[in-house]
């Protein structure tokens, strides 16, 4: 018997022991948000209590990207193994290959710190799953990627640059690239598994994305610049419980959006400066049968206290929205002098897309000129997709309850275009205290829009 009891002790000391060793450092905050909706507190990784990897400890050498990788790369494995810590990339130009993120891992930059990513698009390979305009799909990997994982981070006054000597030849839309476009969009159609919508090869050119956050929860980005873009800069994608603040966006070359929520809940970005070559946000719910499929609509995004250098839009839905796109609230921004713009808040859809947009609000907005006015919203937008592919199955988008209130803007054609179809007009649209210096066509141009009213 005392030998049994004996036994039995050991057994429970040694699975207190793996219990200690495999319990996690990180904890989780609740970041209370305010919105006109109900808004669920978002829950961010903390910490502070984690202990710090420095790559060095894993044997990067500044200027070689092999070892660089493999460092980055260990030290994010052992740190997951302990339960969570810090990846610390010291001062000074580090080159490397694609970054994999797990659970637990603070990739945090010090000041002076430059994550300098290859141009080589074999860097990476393998192919993982990922998205290329709203269609799931294997392609490149993400140049920061992480996959079904929790209490993820990027962190610190560092930056993260992406070097585009090739990225920038694949702007181009040659045929072979037009030809996989197609490809893609029959796959997708008629529901093909993802296993077959192998895209990255030598024609298709499907740029990645820089950071893709792709089925993931408690994701928090603070503090980083990021300089320049393959494909869509911020994605998170079929993610929960998002903070984005304090960042430094600048890219642009082709698709170069800030940040692209995708069928993602519960996003936070705030006191960030966006300078893009498209939209500054585009929130989006993945495209035609696939959204449909996945049934996940992005919700509760909340952008405040940014500062808009440039961009097509300041924030964009669609149209990519076929998952539906609701509760979102975009206040207290700024749109810098000479910035080029088109709108402040642009809805696009088309006959392919169905999903719905609805309860939309904007609030408290400075801007100079717009190319083309404040509220833009048109659902028959299809851009080099209209002749490159049958509508397969036709779905129109209701989009209803948009809000927006204490605008002020210089110049602009219009305040509101809002262009319909006949058969689901836009419903209930509201404008208050919205101000143009000078309206150069008509202030509102409506097309099948069913309880409209603007009070200046």
């Amino acid at each position: 018997m005392k030998k049994i009891i004996i036994g039995v002790a050991v057994l429970l000391s040694l699975a207190f022991l793996s219990f200690k060793k495999n319990q996690s450092c990180v904890t989780l905050q609740e970041v209370i948000v305010k919105a006109p909706f109900e808004m669920p507190s978002i829950k961010i990784p903390d910490f502070s209590n984690c202990k710090k990897y420095s790559i060095l400890e894993f044997g990067a050498v500044r200027g070689n990207k092999e070892k660089i990788t493999a460092a980055i790369n260990k030290a994010i494995t052992k740190a997951n193994k302990a339960g969570g810590g810090i990846i610390v990339i010291p001062e000074g130009e580090w080159i490397t290959k694609k970054i994999h993120l797990k659970s637990n891992i603070n990739l945090h930059l010090n000041k002076g710190a430059v994550l300098l990513f290859s141009e080589d698009p074999s860097d990476y390979l393998p192919a993982v799953s990922s998205t290329w305009e709203g269609y799931e799909c294997y392609n490149y990997s993400p140049l920061i990627y992480a996959y079904q994982f929790k209490n993820i981070a990027i962190t610190g006054e560092g930056e993260l640059k992406a070097k585009m000597d090739i990225w920038k030849e694949w702007f181009k839309r040659p045929k072979a690239h037009m030809e996989s476009l197609k490809r893609l969009y029959y796959l997708a159609s008629y529901n093909k598994p993802l296993k077959e919508r192998q895209m990255a090869n030598d024609s298709a050119h499907f740029r990645p994305q820089f950071i893709q956050f792709n089925r993931c929860e408690n994701i928090l980005m603070d503090g980083v610049t990021i300089t320049n873009s393959p494909f869509w800069t911020i994605h998170p994608f079929l993610s929960k419980d998002v903070v984005l603040r304090n960042l430094k966006v600048y890219a642009h070359g082709h698709n170069n959006d800030g940040v692209d929520p995708e069928m993602s809940q519960n996003v936070l970005i705030e006191n960030c400066v966006f300078d893009q070559g498209d939209d500054a946000i585009a929130i989006k719910s993945g495209s035609n049968q696939d959204a449909w499929r996945l049934n996940t609509p992005s919700k509760n995004v909340v952008m405040r206290n940014c500062i808009v250098k440039n961009g097509h839009q300041l924030v964009a839905i669609g149209s990519e929205l076929s998952g539906g796109i609701e509760n979102v609230f975009i206040d207290n921004c700024t749109v810098a002098d000479g910035a080029k713009l088109n709108h402040l808040l642009f809805i696009k859809t088309n006959e392919r897309r169905g999903g719905y947009v609805k309860n939309i609000y904007m609030s408290n907005i400075k801007c100079g000129k717009i190319d083309e006015g404040i509220l833009g919203i048109e659902t028959d937008v299809m851009y080099q997709w209209r002749n490159l592919v049958p509508t397969i199955e036709r779905k129109l988008t209701p989009i209803k309850n948009v809000y927006l209130e204490n605008i002020n803007a210089t110049n602009v054609k219009f305040i509101s275009r809002i262009l319909a179809q006949k058969e689901l007009p836009v419903e209930n649209v509201f404008l208050k205290n919205i101000k143009a210096e000078n309206v150069s066509g008509e202030k509102d141009i409506h097309e099948n829009v069913v309880n409209f009213e603007r009070r200046d």
